[in-house]
């Protein structure tokens, strides 16, 4: 039975749309409309953020609000890694999806050892870097932070020297790069990137799992074979972006995009990791109350949260 801990990062410094920073409390008001003590039963970490930023000039355009950003992994990755090392299970709570990367160093923070698998439930590869980004927006930059990678090959900015530096020390948290290795990601669900993302996919042979195999051979199957993908990994994070799900129910996030999965399958498909036992945290992201309306993607959110967390505890 797993010991689990709630970390809650309320940041939407990385996020183009503005609202996601309040995606966690409205879990927590779904939470209670379904009358659910869920958040009682927990211990719960709440991480400082830099959302103070979003009033203030834009200091590097390639990588907005890097500064925050960075103090934000620092941050994070010591709480993940001492809840790790606490023998915690931690459950992470975030506003945008650039904080996925410090969720991922404290990971290997305290298993730097580990040969850690990521499984990316997202529409979006999140694999640009400020070298190719068309906005800027670092949610788009957290795979690319974890594997170290600049893709050189489809550069198309200069940085100044500043941003830069900070970009190098994001890669380098932890004195460990790269964090994961691009044969050790699974995405699912992907639908929505860019060329120069695309160019990477094909260049490392990224395993992609679509919404179609998910639907045809059902959640179950896609589950054991991104697990057997990631056989010889020895931990493994999984990562649910509620903006995987179709854009028809994920109205609450700032980057619908339809052919999605439906609920049912989301649910089921992290139901089924959550029994795997390599499984060592699990993060879920991108909800955004001010776009949504009755807090129904929260809700959706919640349900998966809570049956995947019950799943957890009984494994």
């Amino acid at each position: 039975m797993k010991n689990i801990k709630l970390i809650e990062v309320p940041s939407e410094i990385g996020a183009g749309t503005r609202g996601a920073s309040l995606g966690i409390d409205a879990i927590k008001i779904a939470a209670l409309d379904f009358m659910s003590n869920f958040f009682v039963h927990f211990p719960s970490e709440k991480i400082q953020v830099e959302n103070n930023l979003l009033f203030e000039p834009i200091q590097s355009p390639y990588a907005k609000r890097i500064t925050g950003v960075l103090n934000i992994y620092e941050r994070l990755s010591k709480a993940v890694c001492d809840s790790i090392k606490g023998n915690f299970f931690p459950v992470v709570l975030s506003g945008d999806h650039s904080s996925s990367g410090g969720t991922i160093a404290g990971i290997k923070m305290a298993k730097p050892k580990s040969k850690l698998g990521v499984i990316w439930i997202d529409a979006h590869a999140d694999m640009h870097t400020p070298y190719t980004t068309p906005t800027g927006n670092m949610h788009g930059m957290p795979l690319a932070i974890t594997m170290g990678e600049d893709n050189d090959d489809c550069k198309t900015h200069e940085l100044d020297e500043k941003t830069k530096s900070q970009w190098e020390k994001l890669k380098n948290l932890g004195g460990i790069f790269p964090k994961v290795l691009p044969e050790d990601i699974v995405f699912i669900a992907l639908r929505d990137f860019e060329k120069e993302e695309k160019a990477l996919i094909e260049k490392h042979s990224i395993k992609v799992i679509t919404t179609g195999e998910v639907r045809r051979n059902g959640a179950e199957s896609a589950s054991r074979k991104a697990l057997r993908y990631l056989g010889d990994c020895t931990d493994i994070y999984v990562s649910f972006d509620v903006d995987s799900l179709d854009s028809v129910i994920s109205r609450g996030t700032g980057t619908p995009v339809s052919n999605g999965l439906r609920e049912r399958e989301a649910e089921d498909l992290i139901s089924k990791f959550m029994q795997n036992r390599k499984i060592c945290c699990f993060e879920i992201t991108e909800v955004n109350p001010t776009l949504d309306k009755e807090n129904l993607m929260a809700e959706i959110a919640f349900n998966i949260l809570q049956r995947s967390v019950n799943v957890l505890m009984m494994n």
